[in-house]
């Protein structure tokens, strides 16, 4: 069973050591799904103070990550402060010999601290990375990006895309499908695609066009198999192609391009999971055109071929040549 360490402090916040407890913990089962051993650690162990003032109980010191696959440092109570050398001492150790190390929003700074972001990309919450960048220049630092997996180092923004990352995780583990279960169970969308670029400046009152824009993006993501062109999206919304473009990488964060690949892989992604149809037809199915062009992208994004990917979470036997 997949161990996950989950490291408490005196001051934390509740609700950031939730998130992870939510997503890994053993309401799982419940979903018939794989379940995560779950670990709450901390340097001392027994009644701790939460920064909302109740205190918890943890019940394992920094030993347990001995055991972990994987290590999350959920957000610092105070960037300014360094954490202590018998923390850093942990999480290096449990890197070195190969856990996965997950910093969630804030959870970045004692993560860069411990050295193990040095040369890396990673995110963190947007108000605190001119902090960041100031102080961990060797760190290459995302600042639009609501989370970043560099193998067996993840870092995340802010609150909820914490919740992100460890879907994420669970994503890596068991694949799509069981991710997007656990995200219905949460009443959370399964995969935010975009950045934190939308959530920094003020949000777009809503208006009618606001409104058109939403009807236009739900309804590409239910004709995925369409060439769904910027000028097809902008005629749909009945927005000019320059004022489309502006509304859309506000609301996403992302272009249009990239969003459409986005769900396409997504899409591509359940088909390979639930269904037995053949590379081909899923291609068709989500709008690649050929199975080339899917190979090419899924293989770009998720380092493996759909073929592999299906023998690894597939639920059915595929019918018909399904080649790599």
């Amino acid at each position: 069973m997949h161990t996950v360490a989950v490291i408490a402090f005196e001051g934390i916040s509740p609700f950031h050591l939730s998130v992870p407890c939510i997503v890994f913990g053993d309401d799982l089962a419940n979903l018939g799904v794989p379940r995560y051993r779950l670990l709450i650690c901390g340097e001392q162990t027994g009644l701790i103070r939460t920064m909302s003032g109740f205190r918890i109980e943890v019940e394992h010191d920094l030993c347990a990550l001995e055991q972990a696959d994987t290590v999350i440092m959920p957000a610092w109570r105070d960037p300014a402060e360094r954490p202590s050398p018998a923390l850093l001492a942990a999480l290096q150790a449990a890197s070195a010999r190969g856990a996965r190390i997950a910093g969630l929003c804030l959870g970045t700074f004692v993560v860069a601290e411990a050295g193990l972001l040095d040369g890396r990309p990673a995110a963190t919450h947007w108000v605190w990375a001119d902090d960041f960048a100031a102080r961990y220049p060797r760190v290459r630092l995302d600042r639009r990006s609501l989370y970043i997996d560099d193998d067996s180092i993840l870092t995340s923004a802010g609150t909820a895309a914490a919740l992100d990352c460890c879907l994420h995780l669970v994503r890596r583990d068991h694949g799509a499908d069981v991710a997007n279960r656990v995200a219905r169970r949460m009443v959370v969308a399964p995969h935010r695609h975009g950045g934190q670029a939308q959530y920094i400046e003020q949000p777009l009152p809503q208006t009618a066009g606001a409104d058109k824009l939403s009807t236009t993006l739900d309804w590409a993501i239910e004709h995925l198999e369409q060439p769904l062109t910027l000028d097809l999206l902008a005629d749909k919304a009945g927005m000019s192609r320059r004022n489309f473009t502006r509304r859309f990488k506000a609301k996403t964060g992302t272009t249009v391009t990239q969003w459409v690949l986005n769900h396409r892989l997504t899409a591509a992604q359940r088909l390979l999971e639930t269904t037995s149809k053949s590379i081909d037809v899923i291609a068709g199915l989500v709008g690649f055109g050929s199975a080339v062009s899917l190979r090419q992208h899924f293989a770009q994004t998720f380092a493996i071929s759909p073929s592999a990917y299906r023998k690894q979470f597939g639920t059915t036997a595929p019918s018909g040549r399904a080649a790599a």
